[in-house]
This record gives C-alpha cells, structure tokens and sequence, in this order.
C-alpha cells in the first residue's frame, strides 16, 4: 500500500544543480531509501532478493558507497510502497545524478577507492575541520610544496604522474579558494612547519601562502605551538567534516598508509568533535599564529 503523507520522505529540494555532488546525492538518496525500508518493515535481505542481490549490497547502497541502477531503484521503490509517479520520478532523477561523474573523474587512475570518496565528501562538505601533523594540509599547500610531499609516497613516479597528482591536489583547493566556498578551519602542528620540505625556498613560499590563505573570510588557521607540550590529538591527525543537508551526518577521516577510516555514527565521531574543541583552545590564537607564521619567515 502507497505510504501515508507523515511517512513520504522529504527529497524535491534535494533534486537540484549542484546538489552537493555525487558522493553527497549517493549518501543522499541511500538514506531516503533506508528510511522507506525502515518505515516499512522491511529486512535488508528481502530487499536485496528483489533487486536480485545480497544483503550486502543494499548495505552499500544505503550508505551511499556505490551507485544506482535506475531498475533497482524502481524496485525498491514498488517494494517500500511508492507508487506515485512525480515521487518515483523524483528519486530517479536524484539517482540519475548521484550517478553522474565528480570533476576527480579524469584522475581516477590516480585516485585509490577509500581516498576518491574522501574527495567527494570534501567537495560537497560545507565545514571542514582539519588537523595536522607532519605537514601543512593539503587544502593549503603550494604546488611546490605539495610536489615534495607527493614525493616521499610516490617516489619512484614519472614526471607526468607527479604533475598530475599535483594538479589534483590544487584542484581540490579550488572550491575552497571560490566565493560560497566552505569553510575551512585548520589546525597546525608547528613540527609541520619547521620540517624543511623542499628546501628553505619553498618553506618560506609555503608559509607566506599559509599567511595569504588565513586573511581569507572562509578560512581559519591556528597553530599548536611547542610550548603547548602535550595537547588533546595525541592520536594523530584527522579531519571533520559537515553538510548543510540534514540526512549527512557529520564525518570523521582518518587516513592510513594504503587505506583510510571513515566515522559517521555520532558517538564515535562526538569524541573528535570534543577534542577538535579543545584543539582550537589549546593552539595559539589566530593573531598568536599570525605572528609566528611571519617570524618563520625570516629562519627560511
């Protein structure tokens, strides 16, 4: 039987340009579609026996890590009882769009799986929340600088390949760098700062960018200082990031060496979000970090 008014998910406004990328519709829609499974009654295992797949399957889907076939989704609809035609209409298109290939596309040869879908997040995430330790981050660095940082991970790359690698890097900034960007809010080890990536030249070209970079409305940088000692990250770095859409929850990116960890339940990623908190208390304020930004350059 058709769904009651209470029970019909909330998606028109989320059929629109530009809904926040592909990453951000999949997760989107996958949501819309557990909540309708949910609402229903209706086990994983039932599910994937319609659409003629496992159980597994309908768990990717639900959580947006891969995409949809306009037949499944059709399915699945019919199951959880949505027949009408502008509604159904409605999540295929949302579909038909999650589907769509990210700007990232043209370096998928360069991109492994678990950091392609970091980049999508990062492109539809309007907070981003960022700490480091070993170097600047990423949304930040030169090219210069970003190339010498690729290096120690790619060593043995050709040319073509680590200018390629470096242009995604500087593409991922762009979104950060255009008007209604998100917010970028990064938190730096000092030890990030001094390590000579690059040669001197490049330190003193990084940090007057880093001083550049913080005059921005959309950006914050802070600096966790020495004379800090210890301090709340002792874990190791880590980004948070958020989305305006209500059905994204926030999310937490720890990367690894040939893989990378990602939280969304809230009570594992409140406790990031506490010690994120305490971080930016922690580190010298924003003119503090200002300050020693400009006297780094003259050790460089």
């Amino acid at each position: 039987m058709p769904l009651g008014q209470d029970d019909k998910p909330d998606i028109p406004s989320l059929v629109r340009p530009g809904g926040g990328g592909p990453t951000a519709l999949r997760i989107l829609l996958g949501a819309q579609l557990r909540r309708l499974r949910t609402t229903r009654g209706i086990t994983r295992d039932q599910a994937g026996h319609t659409i003629r797949a496992s159980e597994a399957k309908i768990s990717r889907l639900e959580l947006g890590r891969v995409g949809f076939k306009d037949r499944d989704v059709a399915d699945l609809l019919t199951l959880y009882g949505v027949t009408e035609a502008a509604e159904r209409d409605t999540f295929l298109q949302l579909a038909r769009q999650a589907n769509a290939p990210g700007w990232w596309h043209k370096f998928s040869d360069l991109l492994p799986n678990w950091f392609e879908l970091y980049v999508g997040l990062e492109e539809a995430a309007s907070v981003i929340r960022t700490y480091e330790i070993q170097f600047v981050p990423g949304l930040l660095q030169t090219p210069d600088y970003a190339r010498a940082v690729i290096k120690l991970g790619h060593y043995g790359a050709s040319a073509d390949e680590m200018t390629r690698r470096v242009d995604l890097r500087m593409a991922r900034q762009q979104r950060v760098t255009h008007p209604g960007g998100p917010k970028l809010w990064a938190l730096v080890d000092e030890a990030a700062l001094r390590r000579p990536l690059g040669g001197p030249g490049v330190m003193r070209a990084q940090v007057e960018h880093l001083l550049d970079m913080a005059a921005r409305p959309n950006i914050t940088v802070q600096v966790v200082p020495f004379g800090q000692g210890g301090h709340s990250a002792a874990g190791g770095p880590f980004s948070i990031l958020r989305f305006l859409e209500g059905d994204l929850p926030d999310v937490v990116y720890m990367e690894q060496l040939t893989s990378a960890l990602y939280l969304d339940k809230r009570e594992e990623t409140d406790p990031y979000m506490k010690v994120m908190d305490h971080l930016c208390v922690e580190a010298a304020t924003v003119t503090e970090s200002r300050r020693l930004l400009s006297s780094l350059l003259d050790e460089f």
